[in-house]
């Protein structure tokens, strides 16, 4: 069961017994919240089978949308992405920074910044993923968590980061000690790429938060590069 489903259930059981406590002091009969919480159940079980969870992630991404901090993180997550993969000449072909956009544009997840490279699915599929571009990629997957750890000191987001490291890294035979060895590793080089172009994500930062595309985001860069 897919974590955001997870976190509909823990919600449906919270509302749940909040509503059995205080439905007395508001005259609330006890069937009301009982087949809330049931239908709310039916819903994730209906949503993690049927639908791989996206119901569940456009659900809780809409609610937590509405905090302004929330937004914010996003778009310098995705923004360490994108400024990253610039830096080390990655594709970038487009991003999204919501589950609704995601989901529109056939990704999965709350958002996140697509690439153009069939080099990496060729060589992922032969599973002789050079070195080099074994980097650059996990550099730019980390780049999102390095972003939110020197704004935030702390990273909200990139559990999905972090599993797409470690499944390339399963797959190329690294061992679990080597796989976290370079996912440090990673994260310290992209947070010394965005520190090192500060300017630059901070303008990128703002022209996503307008939505600008990706040729107009690539122009921000360069004009702000150090």
């Amino acid at each position: 069961m897919s974590q955001t489903s997870l976190n509909l259930i823990a919600i449906s059981v919270f509302v749940m017994t909040l509503s059995s406590l205080l439905g007395p002091l508001f005259n609330l009969s006890p069937v009301v919240p009982a087949i809330a919480t049931f239908s709310l159940l039916g819903l994730a079980t209906l949503d993690n089978f049927s639908l791989q969870g996206k119901g569940s992630t456009l659900l809780l991404d809409w609610l937590a949308s509405f905090s302004p901090q929330y937004r914010d993180r996003i778009i310098r997550h995705e923004a360490g992405h994108f400024l990253v993969a610039y830096l080390l000449e990655i594709p970038v072909s487009g991003y999204t920074l919501s589950a609704w956009e995601a989901l529109k544009q056939r990704q999965s997840g709350q958002g996140g910044v697509s690439f153009d490279d069939p080099d990496l699915a060729s060589q992922l599929e032969q599973g002789i993923l050079s070195a080099q571009m074994l980097d650059r990629y996990c550099t730019t997957w980390m780049a999102g968590v390095a972003a939110e750890t020197l704004i935030y000191d702390s990273a909200e987001g990139g559990a999905d980061d972090r599993q797409k490291i470690r499944n390339v890294l399963a797959r190329l035979g690294f061992s679990i000690p080597t796989q976290e060895q370079k996912q440090r590793w990673a994260a310290l080089q992209a947070r010394n790429l965005l520190q090192a172009n500060w300017f630059a994500y901070e303008a990128l930062v703002s022209a996503m938060q307008t939505r600008a595309n990706v040729t107009e985001c690539f122009r921000v860069i360069e004009q702000h590069r150090q």
